[in-house]
């Protein structure tokens, strides 16, 4: 006879339900699990059998195999340690074989016994509703899960907790969700002296996801700009909430089972690896891009990073997802994120500066931002020099606007683009907006489109160019509650592509 136990294995933000096979035959005394596990899972079967001795319970002197089926799908990670010890309690007659099937386990067994928080809660509670199961999960893990709501989760201490649990005599209560993180910011726009310009801009970025790369010299307030951009978002939507912890559950970033509402802000430093930034690695975990789901990625020193590394943020940036292709694993997560970068005009730094600027200007400058490839900066909707601020400018009162004044505005522009966009799929702010759609609701008046096709001729914008100043112009009218996009608004949009000392 053959017990069932029910796990999931998982392949990026999906995970996959994983039948746990065992069967106890005759023959020579042995303990094998086979179905493609790893190191990890293969070395469930010492801790399984210490578990179950802290139990008193001995394993009989039988052969003992565990099957992971589908055999052909790659299994990794501790959390097989449970399932795996419910499908041998099933089959030597200590636990019911259809209350265990009933639920899909994960977690991870301690040698006493007890119950150890894994990795990836939250997903699996969406398999298990999806499937009509309930979900067993370690007590730390419980209130991570309990946010999918369509399923029971129980979450337990220890296995002899569980074994209490399913033959009636302890019954553990289902779990309740982790508590919602409200949105702290201490960082506030007031605290920036000057830069109204790039102000303008990261009001603007905020308001329609526009990606956007400061440019200025050390100190200026490139960093001290980006690091307020939070403060200036929306909280993230329950939708959004839920896909994003998704994410942050499989990189076991969840803080005591707790949804955050901020969106996040991620700020790696610029020697990451290509795999740390974009994902990847032994397992295919999700990287800094799809970390920064529904938030900010924030990369200071743009050109220092490694080239090949920036070259690859060229189609996440597009297409808001990533594929990760490996030879044993093909795995694609979500990452529509907002990209801000920020630079230094060239090696030195002070390249806007006779003074102290270095003797091979203006050749170094230009050599230093062209480690970003054109195609590359052709995806930044807006683009600001910051210039330096005079520290006599320092003792000046703050601005009268702080970050509340400006959060109010871009909360309101986006509740304009969500309810414009309330149809279409996978749209919901003008940067997702493309082809005839785009075309709808960005269409400039006459005056406007004279100005347009005059800076697309001189400047030779790409057409992902034009289509980006549209975006942008769209965003600056939403912001002004302006039903068209006028000409002043498509003005603006071009400033922040073209140079001011080009001219128009």
């Amino acid at each position: 006879m053959v017990s069932r136990a029910y796990t999931v294995a998982f392949q990026g933000v999906e995970a996959r339900i994983v039948e746990v096979q065992c069967a106890v035959s005759a023959g020579l005394p042995a303990f094998s699990i086979v179905g493609l596990p790893d190191k990890a899972v293969s070395e469930a079967r010492d801790r399984v059998r210490a578990a179950l001795s802290s139990m008193a319970i001995a394993l009989p002197s039988k052969r003992i195999t565990i099957n992971l089926s589908p055999a052909d799908l790659p299994k990794e990670g501790s959390h097989f340690d449970l399932p795996i010890a419910l499908a041998l309690l099933s089959a030597i007659d200590i636990l019911p074989d259809d209350v265990i099937q009933s639920v899909i386990a994960l977690g991870e067994l301690s040698l006493d016994g007890t119950l150890i928080p894994v990795i990836g809660a939250l997903p699996a509670a969406m398999t298990a509703a999806e499937h009509n199961r309930g979900l067993l999960c370690p007590e730390a893990s419980g209130a991570e899960a309990a946010w999918v709501g369509n399923t029971q989760v129980i979450a337990a201490s220890s296995l002899g907790a569980v074994v209490r649990h399913y033959t009636g005599q302890v019954p553990i209560p289902p779990s309740d969700p982790g508590e919602v993180s409200a949105p702290h910011q201490t960082k506030d726009l007031r605290d920036v002296k000057g830069q109204e310009r790039a102000k303008r801009a990261l009001e603007i970025a905020a308001a329609g996801r526009h990606h956007l790369m400061f440019v200025g010299t050390p100190g200026s307030g490139k960093s001290m700009l980006a690091a307020r951009l939070p403060s200036i978002l929306p909280p993230l939507t329950p939708r959004e909430a839920l896909s994003t912890s998704m994410i942050h559950s499989l990189s076991g970033l969840l803080i005591e089972g707790g949804i955050s509402r901020t969106r996040p802000f991620r700020e790696p430093h610029h020697t990451a690896s290509m795999a740390a930034i974009i994902g990847g690695g032994r397992q295919a975990k999700p990287g800094e891009v799809s970390l920064a789901h529904n938030g900010v990625l924030f990369m200071d020193e743009f050109p220092e990073f490694p080239r090949m590394v920036l070259e690859t943020l060229r189609q996440p940036v597009e297409t808001g997802e990533v594929m990760i292709a490996r030879a044993n694993a093909h795995v694609k997560y979500p990452c529509k994120f907002m990209l801000v970068a920020a630079a230094n005009p060239c090696k030195c730094g002070y390249l806007s500066d006779p003074a102290r600027a270095c003797s091979r200007a203006p050749a170094c400058g230009e050599d230093y931002m062209a480690r970003i490839s054109g195609p590359l900066m052709d995806r930044f909707d807006l683009r600001v020099d910051v210039p330096p601020v005079a520290f006599t400018d320092l003792d000046l009162p703050g601005s009268s606007e702080g970050s509340a004044e400006v959060a109010a505005r871009v909360a309101k522009a986006r509740q304009t683009q969500e309810i414009r966009f309330g149809d279409a799929p996978d749209v919901h702010l003008n940067a997702d907006a493309e082809g005839d759609l785009l075309e709808s609701i960005a269409t400039p008046d006459p005056d406007a489109r004279e100005l347009l096709m005059r800076a697309a001729e001189r400047f030779h914008l790409s057409a992902r160019g034009y289509h980006r100043v549209l975006r942008v112009a769209r965003t600056i009218a939403d912001l002004d509650e302006a039903e068209t996009v006028q000409k002043h608004h498509l003005a603006e949009a071009l400033s922040f592509r073209i140079p001011a000392s080009a001219g128009l």
